[in-house]
């Protein structure tokens, strides 16, 4: 990932778009500013393709850009929308004890704007460094005021889009969530947040870590302080986001109410109540950043480049080293009925296999014809088919995945390159290294070779394994739906596998798969989700008036 842009916007006192933000008398942080005003949308139709294909014209409220903090830094990002239904094909629906799909368009940790959305749906397309949507990309439009009292038509296809078919230019998600969310009944907040790159005019970057999950925490607390003014379950927020967004929603889950985040939520003004969440979606989360190394090392280090050269395999080798010595710190069980105990460095090729990529590999054939099933393993060897099971070998897996994306470092790089050395820069620093491995072997001709002394509590606060691992959060969230692609180089697949079976052994809910022949960013089963969701809320279908 490359360093982002600088934006535009003001920066300490800058632009308020308070529109949603009423003048009654408290809320959970006794700050006027920070109660939602019921009567401030604008009413929107639009069309909404389910799963099965079946179109579902909704009506619903829409709120745009509330800013949800009493002292922005930039009130561009940190602003949310809040989308309501009120009537699904002429029936009205009655939203006020829904779920709520909290859901993120954060994509490489860059910022995310909500200031410029007409509708549902069109988070973090504009407003900031890296704005829009790549072709083909499911949008909704919609052209209204909001003071407007008409019912402008938008048109949205929510189906299931697959490799790179739902992320926008940063590789976050898009809006087949909301679309499908919204669709059955749910109340839809999108938020923005900060993100890396962002530069005052004072020449200072105020979008780095921690900025982005402590806007997200900040967002949290305004929807949940405003409990009977805003519609929806506030009890039952269901996070979402891909790739980084994937990363920061798992850490929203993962440290929910941790006092660590306290002092920066007060900086921005943040509402006094919990910012703890219900459940996690989050798609190829790029997270445990510190490890994620000599994680993708592991998993990616014999694969070539797309341009067929080998990358340094000493320090490949000697990040593989690193993966092993912490996995097995860890000590994780495989998930139950696994058959698997501890997961080790030198057996988590056949977990996953055994548990992931065979499975997945399985689905996808059945779901083939006999003919375009037989052309499929024809052209695929490696997979051996018994009419009812797939069956490969890891380094067959591996030769079947092809070229790694990143080179080495893939997150730390040592000419100081890649986005998160961006995220982790500081207010003076564009970036900076935060692993001993990568400051020790920099490149840049830095005068020291440690990492700064602020970087260890960064990562604490830019880590869900810390919240769930080193000090487990017993306000967590209790259930987690998890999706990758098992084509997905972006980063390794033990992240997501580490994370799903940490939560399962602390005793939470865990939906965890991957996508057979699936990229960064796929969503696959987004009808699945919709439904997984009204399962963990104990949400009985949308109230018909």
């Amino acid at each position: 990932m490359g360093i982002g842009a600088a934006a535009g916007a003001a920066a300490v006192g800058g632009i308020t778009l308070n529109a949603g933000a009423a003048t009654a008398s408290s809320t959970g942080s006794g700050d006027s500013s920070l109660v939602f005003d019921p009567d401030a949308y604008t009413k929107l139709t639009t069309t909404v393709t389910d799963a099965e294909g079946t179109e579902h014209a909704v009506t619903y409220h829409f709120w745009k850009a509330i800013t949800y903090v009493s002292k922005p830094v930039d009130a561009t990002y940190q602003s949310l929308n809040v989308s309501v239904p009120v009537e699904i094909d002429g029936t009205a629906v009655d939203a006020s004890n829904a779920p709520i799909l909290f859901a993120n368009s954060v994509g490489g940790y860059m910022p995310s704007s909500v200031a410029d959305a007409t509708g549902v749906g069109a988070a973090g397309t504009g407003g900031g460094p890296g704005g829009g949507a790549p072709s083909g990309a499911p949008t909704a439009s919609a052209s209204a005021s909001p003071s407007s009292s008409a019912s402008p038509t938008a048109s949205a296809s929510a189906s299931a889009p697959g490799t790179n078919g739902n992320t926008n230019a940063n590789g976050g998600a898009l809006n087949t969530n909301q679309f499908l969310a919204l669709a059955a009944g749910y109340v839809v907040v999108e938020p923005g947040a900060r993100g890396r790159g962002l530069k005052n005019s004072a020449g200072e970057y105020y979008g780095s870590a921690p900025a982005v999950i402590v806007d997200l925490k900040a967002a949290v607390r305004y929807v949940r302080s405003n409990k009977g003014r805003i519609p929806g379950n506030v009890d039952r927020i269901v996070s979402s986001g891909t790739s980084a967004g994937g990363a920061v929603s798992t850490l929203l889950g993962a440290s929910g109410d941790s006092p660590i985040y306290d002092t920066y939520l007060k900086e921005i003004g943040a509402a006094d109540t919990s910012d703890a969440i219900f459940a996690v979606g989050a798609w190829c989360p790029i997270t445990d950043l510190e490890h994620a190394d000599g994680a993708y090392e592991w998993n990616w280090g014999t694969n070539a480049l797309s341009t067929g050269k080998q990358v340094d395999q000493t320090v490949s080798k000697d990040l593989r080293s690193q993966f092993a010595e912490y996995q097995a710190k860890l000590r994780l069980r495989g998930l139950r009925g696994s058959g698997f105990g501890t997961l080790t460095a030198r057996n988590y090729d056949e977990y996953l296999l055994k548990q992931y990529m065979e499975p997945s590999a399985t689905t996808y054939l059945a779901a083939l014809s006999d003919s375009d099933r037989e052309t499929y393993l024809a052209k695929n060897t490696f997979i051996t088919w018994d009419g009812e099971k797939a069956g490969f070998t890891w380094a067959g897996f591996l030769t079947h995945v092809g070229a790694r994306k990143k080179t080495v470092p893939a997150f730390d790089a040592f000419d100081l390159s890649a986005g998160e050395n961006n995220e982790f820069g500081s207010a003076t620093t564009a970036n900076r290294h935060f692993t001993a491995y990568g400051a020790k072997n920099d490149t840049t001709g830095l005068s020291t070779k440690r990492v700064e002394s602020d970087i260890p509590e960064l990562l604490n606060l830019m880590n869900p394994m810390y919240h769930l691992v080193e000090k487990v959060n017993g306000k967590r969230s209790k259930h987690w739906w998890i999706r990758l692609g098992t084509n997905d180089t972006d980063t390794s697949h033990v992240i997501s596998a580490n994370l799903a079976a940490r939560a399962e052994n602390l005793g939470d809910e865990v939906n965890h798969l991957y996508y057979w022949d699936q990229g960064h960013g796929a969503n696959t089963d987004p009808g699945d989700f919709i439904t997984w969701i009204a399962k963990v809320t104990g949400y009985k279908k949308a109230g018909r008036k």
